[in-house]
Order: C-alpha cells, then sequence, then structure tokens
C-alpha cells in the first residue's frame, strides 16, 4: 500500500501543471462545441487540423473545472493565480489515516496535504464525463490523416499529455478509496501511451490496474493485468507480481499453478518476503515439506556463492519455520561473506525481538507464578540478544529511515533494562535521539 502511495505520487508531481492560463468553462465549452461541429462535418474532418483543434479542445474542456491550481502548488502559489476566488467551504479531513484540508469549489475540490501542497484535484461537474477519451480518439484519428508524419510531434506531445492526466485521476481515485476507479484509469493511462506514434509500453499503469483491481477484489480483472504485465516482463517490486498472480490461482483453486508463480518468482527475486511466505504457506498446506524451498535456495548458492542475501533469506525461512538455531547460523554466515550486508543483522536481531514479544505476551497470560517467571527471563533473554546484531546493523546502515526503524527497535530493547545498568540509560538515550531525528 505504501509502495503504490510512493509510486504514485512521485508519477503524479511528474506529470505537466495545469496551465495558468485555463480557459472559463463557458469559453472552453463553447470551443468544445464548435470543434465538435468541425469534426462532423464532412468537409473539414478529413483534415489533420481538425482533429488537432478538436483534440486541444477538449483538452481545455477536461481542465477547465479543474481551476487554474495545480498539484504541488502551494497556497501561496496559488493566491498570486487565482486572486480573489474563494471555496464555497473548507473542511478538515482524514483520507488514509492522515489529515486533508479540503476546499470545495462549484466543479472541483482541492485537497491540501499536511505540507501545504495541493496533492489531489477532484472534479464535481466535468463539462463532459468522457472530454479526455475524446481528446485522445481525435488525436489517433489525427495520426491516421497525416500520411506526412509532419505532425508526430505535436500528437505525440498530447498523447503524453492526456497519458499523464489519466495517471493523476488514478492517483486521486485511489487516495479518495475509489479503487475500482483508480483501475480504469490506469488502464486508460496503459492505452494512451500504446497508441501510435507514441507507441510505448507503459508498464507501471499496466501493473498498477492490475494492483488496483486486486485491492477492490475484482480478481478477475486484477489477473488480465498482471498477466500482461508478467508477458511484457514487468515483475513490479521485488518481484509482487509473481506473488499476485499466485493468490490469483490459488483463489482460483488452482494450486499448482500458484506454486508455479511462486517457485518462479522466487528463482528471479529470492529476497522477496511475499514470495517466501507464499511458498512456505504452500509446502506446509499441501505436502507438510518445506524440503523444496532449500532445494531452490541451494540452486541459487550454487549460481552465487558469495551472495549474503540468499542466506538473509535463508535465515528468515527458519526463523518462520521455528528454526531458531539453525536461523542465527544463516544470519551470522551473512556478515562472515560481507560484514557490509546489514540485513543480516537486521534479520537476527528482529527475529530475536520478536521472540522477546512473545515471551511477553504469553507471561502477561500466565496465573503460575514459576512459569511466569521462566517466561520473564526468557523475555529479557531475547530481549538482550536483540541488542547486538541491530547495533552492528546500524554500524553500516547508510539509509536515515532504516535507521530510525532499527534506532526504535533499540530504544524500546534498552527502556527495559535502563534502571539495570547505567549503561543501557546511556543506549536508550542515543537511540531515543537517532528516532527524534536529533
Amino acid at each position: 500500500m505504501k509502495r503504490i502511495i510512493t509510486v504514485l505520487a512521485l508519477v503524479a508531481a511528474m506529470t505537466t501543471a495545469l496551465s495558468a492560463q485555463v480557459k472559463s468553462i463557458s469559453a472552453a465549452q463553447s470551443a468544445a462545441e464548435k470543434a465538435k461541429a468541425e469534426v462532423e462535418n464532412p468537409k473539414k474532418n478529413t483534415k489533420v487540423a481538425t482533429w488537432l483543434k478538436f483534440g486541444k479542445a477538449m483538452t481545455d474542456a477536461y481542465d477547465a473545472p479543474a481551476g487554474s491550481g495545480w498539484l504541488n502548488a502551494n497556497r501561496q502559489e496559488l493566491q498570486l493565480i487565482t486572486g480573489n476566488e474563494k471555496p464555497l467551504s473548507v473542511e478538515s479531513v482524514v483520507i488514509a489515516g492522515q489529515n486533508w484540508e479540503k476546499e470545495v469549489y462549484p466543479t472541483r475540490n482541492y485537497y491540501f496535504n499536511q505540507a501545504g501542497q495541493l496533492a489531489l484535484i477532484e472534479i464535481t461537474k466535468p463539462i463532459y464525463e468522457d472530454a479526455l477519451d475524446q481528446a485522445l480518439n481525435a488525436y489517433v484519428k489525427a495520426n491516421e490523416l497525416d500520411v506526412k508524419h509532419s505532425k508526430v510531434k505535436d500528437i505525440t506531445g498530447a498523447m503524453l499529455s492526456i497519458a499523464g492526466k489519466y495517471v493523476d485521476e488514478a492517483y486521486t481515485a485511489y487516495t479518495l478509496g475509489n479503487l475500482a476507479k483508480a483501475s480504469e484509469y490506469f488502464e486508460k493511462a496503459a492505452y494512451a501511451n500504446s497508441c501510435e506514434p507514441l507507441g510505448q509500453v507503459d508498464s507501471n499503469s499496466v501493473y498498477n490496474a492490475g494492483f488496483t483491481a486486486w485491492l477492490a477484489g475484482n480478481n478477475d480483472r486484477a489477473e488480465e493485468f498482471f498477466k500482461k504485465s508478467y508477458e511484457i516482463g514487468y515483475y513490479g517490486e521485488e518481484g509482487e507480481t509473481f506473488a499476485k498472480l499466485a493468490d490469483l490461482a490459488e483463489k482460483g483453486g488452482d494450486t499448482e499453478k500458484s506454486k508455479d508463480y511462486l517457485e518462479e518468482g522466487f528463482q528471479k527475486f529470492p529476497q522477496s518476503q511475499s514470495i517466501l511466505v507464499g511458498l512456505i504457506n504452500y509446502y506446509l498446506n499441501n505436502n507438510g515439506s518445506t524440503d523444496r524451498l532449500f532445494e531452490l535456495l541451494g540452486e541459487a548458492k550454487k549460481n552465487e556463492p558469495n551472495n549474503a542475501s540468499l542466506y538473509y533469506v535463508e535465515g528468515n525461512i527458519c526463523n518462520q519455520l521455528g528454526k531458531i538455531d539453525d536461523a542465527v547460523v544463516a544470519y551470522d554466515k551473512c556478515a562472515e561473506i560481507d560484514p557490509n550486508y546489514a540485513y543480516g543483522y537486521i534479520g537476527k536481531g528482529q527475529m530475536f525481538y520478536n521472540q522477546a514479544i512473545k515471551y511477553s505476551e504469553e507471561a502477561s497470560n500466565e496465573m503460575d507464578d514459576a512459569k511466569y517467571m521462566a517466561l520473564v527471563e526468557k523475555f529479557e533473554s531475547s530481549l538482550k540478544a536483540c541488542i547486538e546484531p541491530f547495533e552492528k546493523s546500524l554500524d553500516v546502515l547508510n539509509d536515515d529511515a532504516t535507521k530510525k526503524a532499527v534506532a526504535e527497535y533499540l530504544k524500546n530493547a534498552c527502556f527495559r533494562f535502563r534502571t539495570v545498568d547505567p549503561i543501557y540509560q546511556e543506549k536508550y538515550d542515543k537511540y531515543a535521539a537517532i528516532v527524534a531525528g536529533q
């Protein structure tokens, strides 16, 4: 979920900002109706210029209800452009757990994020429901008539702009919770990019059309687009296309096909946690044996014997299977191969930290004093065991976000022992400062 929000926000930020010279609603509609009359005129609709004009008019008709605002603009910038235009109302709303400020206008809603930027534009009263579709079709027709290819640059530029607007619409629909609509807009973005003379594969939109359909529970549609993504060789981040196709095959009752997707995905992306978990669940649910997992991992090791990440994967497998001692050996092997590979340390630290949480929960439900104290002892032992590997990971990590996440674990672990030994109070203060960004 976080990943798609990040990807979509980036795409939206990169699309062309709405022009400050957006036509008024009436002027845009009048121009569109005039251009429409010309494409319906047999004497004019064989000319490239007629269809270019119609495409531009319908694009303007799409833009007009959005006003003069553009994505990522701040209020000061908008003030200079919009002048005295005031919203009908302003309200605070919560979307996906975040606070936004919503400004309501007669034809649109503006959503400002916590940084004060215009992050979403929701059209509530379009001039034409299918303005972008008509605009794209017009440019397709113009290309068909442009036998001399003299307008290729103009047509491709217009198509790219339309594709970007579809992506913006998809992002808005996704953020506002309309997953089915988001999937439709991603499909349209992919189609716009595929049209000649643009003729390019928009793999990101193809994948996201499937992803949002999957989130919406539309399995048939999700499978259609994930298969397209698979066919064009776009596997998503960490091979998520394989994981999703496996999930859909499982839901459709084809467990063998699900396994095939997972195994193929594991061979290409052995570090993918979703693929790994899917494989573990498959083998446990179907034959009770996970030997095949280690066979696949062994094949990967033969090809890359010095790849520390493969031992990290082995550690994760052993950890999830409850083979703690074997997991420790695998995680330690990561450091032996590459002392600067942080995730072996992190995997080991998380394993002991999660183990400590489990013992803590068991202790809280234990009524027998002796058993309670035994669980507390195990809790404290596991909690102390997570500190060293987490600290080693901090020594080699370069990513600030991951450092903060690791420091959060360390802060929580050291808090338990801060009154037992002054060194833990010092550690607690150190890691609390990192978490706070100091």
